[in-house]
């Protein structure tokens, strides 16, 4: 069993080696140890370094696991091969489970970090040029979002109805003519060498030493129509309800986590405290956009 990597600043190039082995090494939830849990995190998330040392003055072992590919800690979570993740915002896991036919359940909420329009070579949203290139996520529920980042820079008009998962099809108005270029969500800071702009998500940013106030444009946060993009921990359905687990969760509201989750953000992260019922009925509303 290849050992979680206890430290995020690693190098995130081996960190896909590292998640791939986690689930192919058949270490599921049964060889797990009494009180360790695996948590899937993505990039630089140091909050996880001070859970894990609250962690132990109760008997705890968290383990954070790096993931630098956002399609593998629900993987590896349904799997057994961590038992946590700690990741992924409502939609995203809304999606994931419709698309997987996985059960992964949200079990607290974490923050909203802000999604922002990024560029090098502009240094006011007004200096965009007519046919400007702008990158974006490529997946359904990131895409949706900087979409609508796009509308509330007033760049675009969408179609009333066109919901959480809007698409460039759903564009009704686009007075500066943009050319809107879909891309992995973790590839979208280097296409800032060459795009006019791009939106990127808050931690990917950070990653790629981005800083949140360089911002041409972001969302609010705070505002109501950010809920779905709440971020959350997550477990599998049948086991959400485990004791250690409400450990953690408790440990995440704490004063030492949330004062760094305040210090790595610059402030950017909003944090919410939902029932994870109500968390659960959001992930069913937005899944039956889906179809589900």
């Amino acid at each position: 069993m290849i050992s979680a990597l206890p430290r995020r600043r690693t190098l995130l190039a081996a960190s896909t080696a590292v998640a791939l082995a986690l689930l192919v090494s058949g270490c599921g939830a049964g060889g797990a140890d009494a009180h360790r849990i695996r948590v899937g995190v993505s990039g630089d998330s140091p909050e996880w370094d001070v859970l894990a040392e609250e962690a132990k003055k109760q008997g705890l072992t968290v383990e954070p696991v790096v993931f630098d590919d956002y399609s593998l800690p629900n993987k590896a979570l349904s799997a057994g091969d961590i038992e946590l993740n700690a990741f992924q915002h409502l939609v995203f896991l809304a999606q994931s489970n419709t698309e997987n036919k996985t059960d992964i359940v949200p079990i607290a909420a974490t923050t909203v970090v802000p999604l922002g329009l990024y560029s090098r070579k502009h240094k006011q949203l007004a200096d965009l040029p007519d046919r400007a290139e702008v990158t974006l996520p490529n997946d359904p529920a990131n895409q949706g979002r900087a979409l609508r980042v796009l509308e509330q820079a007033k760049l675009i008009e969408l179609r009333a109805e066109a919901g959480l998962f809007a698409t460039p099809d759903d564009i009704t108005a686009d007075p500066k003519h943009l050319k809107l270029t879909p891309v992995n969500a973790q590839q979208t800071p280097r296409t800032l060498q060459d795009a006019d702009a791009a939106v990127i998500n808050d931690g990917v940013a950070e990653l790629a030493g981005i800083k949140a106030d360089t911002a041409l444009f972001k969302d609010d946060p705070a505002a109501p129509q950010s809920v779905p993009y709440l971020n959350v921990i997550a477990a599998r359905a049948d086991r959400k309800d485990d004791a250690d687990y409400r450990k953690v969760v408790e440990l995440y509201a704490s004063q030492a986590v949330q004062d760094e989750v305040r210090r790595t953000s610059n402030g950017t992260a909003h944090h919410i405290e939902l029932p994870a019922a109500d968390l659960e009925a959001e992930v069913a509303r937005i899944q039956k956009q889906l179809g589900r």
